[in-house]
């Protein structure tokens, strides 16, 4: 991407958080009254230090993981696998957050221009992650114009918004309008300015989506990816500091049926065009910073699953190219959670700093730890930068953590435990399996001869003389009858074994269709043409006893390339019946088959459609 197309598509969870992170820390300031409300500004200016730390450790993160650097990677790469899968469940539930929440804000920014929607925004909401929802498996997500234009024009109304709002301040000399009078149901203390502190630090969400996708960059990468988080945050803080200035000077206070950036806008703009625009334009970049999720958090889940930390369906692709099995959890998990609290932001946000905290917090810390290990030219800077963010990144999460515990911050401390939990169990069965079907010397008997294909060729797939469609022995040009034999003589077969890798499971499989003394291929689908050099090195090296073909699946399906590759031999060799034996893990528990995808099934049903074609399994008990 460009670097236009990338603030826009990378920095519309940032940057539509000033919508709602101004109001959160307003919110709770509030129940001191107006004493409670003038240390508003304290807290922003102190807020706008941590967006300036938090980004320049990020640009660290940057020119060290120039390929991509987000949480989870660097903090299992510099502090291990436990602090890792902690990063992880920061980041799981910062990303379940963000479409809540967001779609939360967007519904408040609606209900504030149109009010008669009020009782009706928990199904409305619904009804916006299930539209986000197909559009990203539909692959709508990789279109960056959909992101620049309502990202750019959210940026242009509060820009306008705060020059009109300064502008005419200043003709009144910068004198704040009076603040109304309100209740004060606490009193002024420390824990109620750092319960302000942390909800207000929700502005910095999304902050690190930049340093995920280095890659998506034109070249040079993480040249222009530095260049678009400097913009960014220069942004952010500008959009964020404008707002807070604003609420000062014109001394709005929070409403229950109203947005702080809804009254701000009333006030400057009337209720003509600009208030108009400006509510739209919040309201669609908040859609759009949920759909970001839908960006990061199956990529979270992937990497999870190829460190063998959750389950193996997370790393499929769908028909576009999508991780459909990772889009749909985060779907069905935010509608959920947005159902439970009513579609409310206040309540959520308690939930949404634990995450988003945690997450920078072990990011950061594993970059010092990767200066303190690598000391090239410049490291000391660079780790006083990053140490610096963590510092700030860890009082903000303690803060949250301790002062919103009982308002709901106890929930994303829960689902942070149980995401470790589940996922380290998982790591456990996925190990124990791996050492139950792992090959050891002498476990494995090599074939006592060579087994080959009747026909010559490339692994039996090479058509004979005859043309396609015709019996064997039978005039060139007649049709043979798909399922005409009615002995065994007839019958002309080729088993099929698809291997993923040699181990016991998979050796089992080729010895049992060995055995049936039929011509015998083995096919092994492979994501790259590295990877499928190793794996005929591994099979030259168990002695090349059957004929192998090795197709390329550049973006890791399984299913599509197997039911391709099988549609063509049939086409090529209608007279054979062909028989797909796939080897099969059977676990003991029902909890566990979750984990092991059901691969015979899903042939099955693709396979149905063609004839003389037979799929079956070899059970393999662990």
């Amino acid at each position: 991407m460009r670097k236009l197309v990338a603030l826009p598509v990378l920095s519309a969870d940032a940057l539509s958080s000033v919508a709602y992170g101004p109001e959160a820390m307003l919110a709770v300031l509030v129940l001191a009254g107006a004493a409670g409300l003038r240390y508003s500004v304290p807290i922003a200016v102190t807020i706008v230090f941590l967006m300036l730390a938090v980004g320049v450790s990020y640009r660290q993160t940057i020119r060290a993981y120039p390929h991509g650097g987000g949480s989870y990677i660097v903090a299992t790469a510099n502090l291990g696998r436990l602090p890792g899968l902690t990063a992880a469940a920061g980041l799981v539930t910062d990303y379940i957050l963000t479409v809540a929440v967001s779609i939360a804000s967007g519904m408040a920014a609606v209900t504030s221009a149109v009010p008669s929607l009020e009782p009706d925004i928990v199904p409305i909401g619904v009804v916006v992650i299930a539209v986000l929802l197909a559009g990203n498996l539909r692959g709508v997500r990789q279109a960056g114009a959909l992101f620049a234009a309502p990202t750019y024009a959210f940026v242009l109304a509060v820009l306008v918004l705060v020059a009109v709002g300064l502008s005419d301040a200043a003709g009144h000399g910068f004198h704040p309008t009076a603040t109304p009078q309100p209740t004060a149901t606490e009193g002024i203390s420390l824990l109620l300015v750092l319960r302000a502190f942390a909800s207000g630090s929700t502005a910095m969400t999304g902050i690190e989506a930049i340093s995920n996708a280095v890659p998506a960059f034109q070249p040079t990468e993480w040249r222009n990816a530095r260049t678009t988080l400097t913009w960014m945050i220069g942004l952010l803080v500008t959009l964020f500091a404008g707002t807070i200035a604003l609420v000062h000077l014109d001394g709005v206070v929070p409403r229950a049926n109203e947005t702080v950036l809804s009254q701000l806008a009333h006030r400057t703009f009337g209720s003509g065009f600009l208030y108009v625009f400006t509510q739209a334009a919040t309201a669609a970049v908040l859609l759009l910073a949920a759909n970001t999720a839908y960006n990061d958090f199956p990529r979270v889940l992937y990497l999870l699953a190829r460190d063998h930390q959750a389950p193996r369906i997370f790393l499929r692709l769908g028909d576009r190219l999508a991780f459909s099995n990772g889009i749909i959890l985060l779907s069905v998990a935010a509608a959920a959670i947005y159902t439970a609290f009513g579609g409310k932001t206040g309540p959520l946000i308690p939930l949404y700093a634990v995450g988003v905290f945690l997450a920078f917090t072990l990011s950061q810390a594993g970059m010092v730890v990767h200066w303190w290990r690598l000391r090239d030219r410049h490291w000391r800077k660079s780790l006083a930068f990053n140490a610096t963010g963590a510092v700030l990144s860890a009082i903000v999460f303690v803060t949250a953590g301790i002062t919103k515990f009982t308002e709901g911050a106890w929930f994303a401390v829960l689902m942070v435990g149980l995401f470790i939990l589940v996922t380290t169990r998982i790591r456990h069965h996925y190990d124990t399996v791996g050492a139950a079907i792992a090959l050891h010397p002498h476990a494995v008997e090599v074939p006592s001869r060579t087994i080959t294909p009747p026909s010559s060729g490339d692994g039996a797939t090479r058509a004979t003389a005859r043309t396609p469609g015709t019996a064997p022995g039978a005039p060139p040009g007649t049709t043979a009858d798909a399922e005409s034999e009615e002995t065994p003589e007839e019958i002309h077969p080729l088993s099929i074994v698809p291997i993923a890798s040699l181990n016991l499971a998979g050796m089992r499989a080729l010895a049992y269709a060995a055995s049936l003394q039929q011509p015998v291929l083995a096919l092994h689908i492979s994501p790259s043409a590295d990877e499928a050099q190793r794996f005929r090195e591994y099979w030259n090296l168990w002695g090349d006893h059957l004929p192998l073909k090795i197709v390329l699946s550049p973006y890791r399906a399984i299913v599509a390339p197997l039911v391709n590759y099988i549609e063509s031999l049939h086409h090529q060799r209608p007279d054979l019946t062909l028989t797909v034996i796939l080897p099969e893990i059977v676990v003991r528990h029902w909890r566990h088959r979750l984990l092991h995808n059901r691969l015979a099934a899903r042939l099955r049903r693709a396979l149905r459609p063609l004839p003389k074609v037979v799929v079956t399994t070899v059970p393999f008990h662990v």
